[in-house]
Order: structure tokens, then C-alpha cells, then sequence
């Protein structure tokens, strides 16, 4: 439903798919991290945060990493001149093997939803539940004008307020928005904002961010009118669709939160995404390393696959 004229600022759909890469591990965000004054490092092949505490104690984060093998990241860390350095690990997959490094478990795996956008849009509509399905079939019903372009740098934007509003009303944290612009400033044409209007008035809107051949939906609003019209499901098929044809294999729709989100949940599900779990969240201290080990053992089934 959007218009087809060729986008300069999207590479064009490309026939060999470079295997997808979590947006927390991507040099489009290393490079939004650093216009903000931070100093990411590449480690090991792995994007690793660092920051220093009160009394001089520094902190290395590692977030969505593949730690399949966590050897190349722990001999760049110690390369570096940090491998004495605590740690926060958050694999993009169980690692319960981290245990034999002395990891402790902190938080218990969560789960994402990942739309695989390579299949036909025959083979990804049969693939809606049936709820879905009729919902979209009720959004191409409705007299929707449905817009596509790159994010504005406007802190003003009516996205960025209704989502701090509905941050504030649910009580969660997302990006800054000054991170959100500066990676449409660092990325250009790679902050994708998709917005669905009844006459003038902006009904739905949703803003994706594309990294190397995978998407990530970041932020998305519908008012009380566009939930009459199906407004969102219209537009998040209609945005899917046009990032399967510039070689986007893959739609990180995020986390999944049954209890405190279960309508969101139903939603981003409803797509045919499937569920991928990740792989906690670990603390890990190498000096102390083995001393650990009998601690993490108390945890290993929460944290394995």
C-alpha cells in the first residue's frame, strides 16, 4: 500500500542473506552509542559497553551476544587491559555453559518474537492467526492514508510524546529519544517511520529500525480511534511487507511479556512470529571466577534452553 518508488537511503534486496544480528549488537547501534558521548568497544567480534562507577570501579556489558563460545570475548577483554572487570552478560541465547566460567545467574531468560520475513506475502499471510488475519482484512477496509518515511529529527514528534506517556502510564523505560534521533542522524535512511492517517489526523504510527538484514520494531503508538479502524495491524503488515522487498530477513518485534502485557503479546504472536529465547542475564566477576561456580549451580535449569 505504500507508494513503490525506489528508496536511495534502503539497500536493495539483496539475494545472499548475512545471518541476522540483534540491533544491541549492530555498528549502526555503535555508532548512535558514540554520537551520545559513549565508547563502545568491538571485542571479540561482540559489542561490549563499559562504563565506570563511583570509586573507580569499572563495569563491561555484553547485550544479545552470541556466547556460544565465550572464549574469543574473555581473551579480547583481557587484550584490552579489562579482564579483571566485572561483567553483565546477556546472551541472545541460553548459555548455561557459562557456569564453568564462574557466571552467576541474575535475571531468568526472557523470551522475543521474530517475524521471519523471507517467505512470500501469500506464505506470511497464511501464517496469521485467524484473529489477526481479519483484523488486517478490517484495516484494508477502512479509508486509511498510510505514510512511509524517515524519522524527522523532532523531539516534538507526536510518537515521541505518546510514548512517554505510555511509558509513564506502564511503568517501564525505553531509549532516550536523543539515542532514537542520533541513530536516525548515524544510519541514514535506517530509522523507518510508518504512520496511518484518517483525513489529517495520525491514527497509528510505528518506527523501525533496520541493521544489516534484520529490522527492530522500536516504538509504536495507536490512539483510541486507529484501535477502531485496526489502524496498527494494517500498517505493521503494510511496513513488514515493504521491508521483506529491501532484502530485510528478519522483524525483531521484542520482548514478549504475558503478564503485564498480554494483549501486546497476543499481538506481535499473532503475526506468525516465533518465540526465541534468550539467555538471561549473568553477572560474572573473573578474579573470582571458580570460587562462583557452586552458586551458579543452584540456578543452571532456570537458565538453560
Amino acid at each position: 500500500m505504500f507508494d513503490s518508488t525506489p528508496d536511495p537511503d534502503m539497500p536493495a534486496a539483496a539475494t545472499a542473506r548475512p545471518k541476522p544480528r540483534p540491533l544491541q549488537q549492530s555498528p549502526e547501534f555503535a555508532r548512535a552509542l558514540m554520537a551520545c558521548g559513549q565508547n563502545p568497544l568491538m571485542l571479540g567480534g561482540m559489542l561490549v559497553l563499559h562504563r565506570r562507577l563511583p570509586a573507580g570501579l569499572r563495569l563491561a556489558m555484553v547485550n544479545r551476544a552470541d556466547l556460544g563460545n565465550p572464549a574469543p570475548l574473555m581473551a579480547a577483554l583481557r587484550e584490552h587491559g579489562i579482564g579483571r572487570t566485572p561483567l553483565i552478560l546477556s546472551p541472545d541465547a541460553p548459555a548455561p555453559h557459562l557456569i564453568r566460567l564462574g557466571a552467576v545467574p541474575l535475571v531468568t531468560p526472557a523470551h522475543a518474537a521474530l517475524w521471519d520475513l523471507t517467505r512470500d506475502p501469500d506464505q506470511r499471510r497464511a501464517a496469521l492467526h485467524q484473529k489477526w488475519r481479519n483484523r488486517l482484512k478490517h484495516g484494508e477496509a477502512q479509508i486509511l492514508r498510510l505514510t512511509r518515511q524517515n524519522l524527522p529529527h523532532d523531539v516534538r514528534h507526536w510518537l515521541f510524546q505518546a510514548d512517554a506517556k505510555q511509558q509513564s502510564a506502564r511503568g517501564y523505560r525505553s531509549w532516550p529519544i536523543g539515542l532514537t534521533l542520533a541513530y536516525a542522524r548515524e544510519n541514514k535512511g535506517q530509522a523507518k517511520l510508518f504512520q496511518a492517517f484518517e483525513g489529517k489526523d495520525p491514527v497509528a504510527a510505528i518506527l523501525i529500525l533496520t541493521h544489516g538484514s534484520t529490522a527492530t520494531y522500536h516504538i509504536a503508538h495507536t490512539t483510541r480511534r486507529g484501535k477502531q479502524l485496526s489502524a496498527h495491524t494494517l500498517l505493521l503488515w503494510e511496513a513488514a511487507s515493504w521491508l521483506a522487498t529491501k532484502g530485510i530477513c528478519q522483524l525483531d518485534l521484542g520482548l514478549i511479556n504475558t503478564e503485564d502485557a498480554a494483549g501486546l503479546a497476543r499481538f506481535k504472536l499473532g503475526t506468525g512470529a516465533r518465540l526465541h529465547r534468550l539467555g538471561g542475564t549473568w553477572g560474572l566477576w573473573p578474579p573470582l571466577g571458580r570460587l562462583l561456580r557452586p552458586l551458579a549451580l543452584l540456578d543452571r535449569r532456570l537458565m538453560a534452553g
